[in-house]
């Protein structure tokens, strides 16, 4: 089944696309200087997704955003068409005002969440498909701005259906921008700040403003996504390299082992040593 790949003149910016490949997957601290987001669309029965080793259901025709430092693989890799692009074909951030994505798609607090287009919606997704994969054949002087504009308009659709799935769909966009801020700032700084009242400052509101915020959207408190963040990383570092313990939190911003250890058990359930004996049987 066909793969494309756009590449911009100065072989700086990327966009990719597998439609219905076994090599639909990403392994992140094996291709790290890489760095891609994805959306990848189930378009075959429910199967098992695994992203960083954890297994996620996703239904038959759901989206699913991923991030740069997610590895990534398929019960079913050729059921998949698989988007992937890099910062300088597209930049999220910079053009924020555009998708509106950063912070909640996007490095969101949420984690990997499969998203229903529903029936109308996939066959939209059908007709997005077929358009990308008639440009990707067309080579001319503006074939990079519209292949931007499309990819633009899947983003905006996975958004929507963000938005829709976490009950923000009628948030006004001031406060969902503050909690999209928090939520990207958090991906920024995890190693460095810890404390609510860390990026209370950067975004020059209150912890108590955030934590309202929070508990007025039914989205997790502040504090549990930091943990959350920091958690990732430590299952990523452990998961994937030959990092120890205390290298571990010494790069999470930890000042001893001691107190990664019991920040690690009370996040994940499990010591460090029961983490990894669990994942390298």
């Amino acid at each position: 089944m066909p793969s494309h790949q756009f590449t911009t003149p100065d072989f700086s910016g990327k966009l990719i696309l597998k439609i219905h490949r076994p090599d639909a997957q990403r392994a992140f601290f094996a291709e790290r200087g890489d760095p891609l987001l994805s959306i990848a669309w189930n378009c075959g029965p429910t199967q098992t997704a695994w992203i960083d080793d954890v297994p996620v259901q996703v239904p038959a025709g759901h989206l699913l955003a991923l991030v740069v430092s997610q590895s990534f693989r398929f019960e079913r890799p050729t059921d998949v068409v698989l988007w992937q692009f890099n910062r300088a074909f597209y930049c999220i951030v910079d053009h924020d005002h555009e998708v509106s994505c950063a912070g909640l798609l996007f490095y969101g607090s949420h984690g990997p969440l499969p998203l229903d287009p529903g029936v109308d919606g996939q066959r939209r997704l059908g007709l997005l498909l077929a358009v990308f994969e008639d440009e990707f054949t067309t080579r001319d002087d503006v074939q990079g701005e519209m292949l931007r504009v499309l990819l633009k308009r899947l983003i905006i659709i996975c958004t929507r259906l963000t938005r829709e799935r976490l009950s923000l769909a009628d948030v006004p966009n001031v406060q969902l921008d503050v909690l999209r801020r928090f939520n990207l700032l958090v991906e920024q700084h995890y190693k460095l700040h810890h404390r609510v009242s860390d990026y209370a400052r950067l975004l020059n509101k209150s912890p108590k403003t955030l934590a309202n915020l929070s508990t007025q959207y039914r989205q997790q408190s502040p504090l549990a996504v930091i943990r959350a963040r920091i958690a990732l990383e430590a299952r990523r570092l452990l998961l994937y390299t030959d990092r120890s313990a205390k290298q571990v939190a010494s790069e999470l911003g930890f000042d001893d082992p001691a107190s990664f250890s019991r920040f690690f058990k009370t996040e994940v359930g499990s010591s460090v040593m029961e983490f990894r004996a669990a994942y390298r049987r």
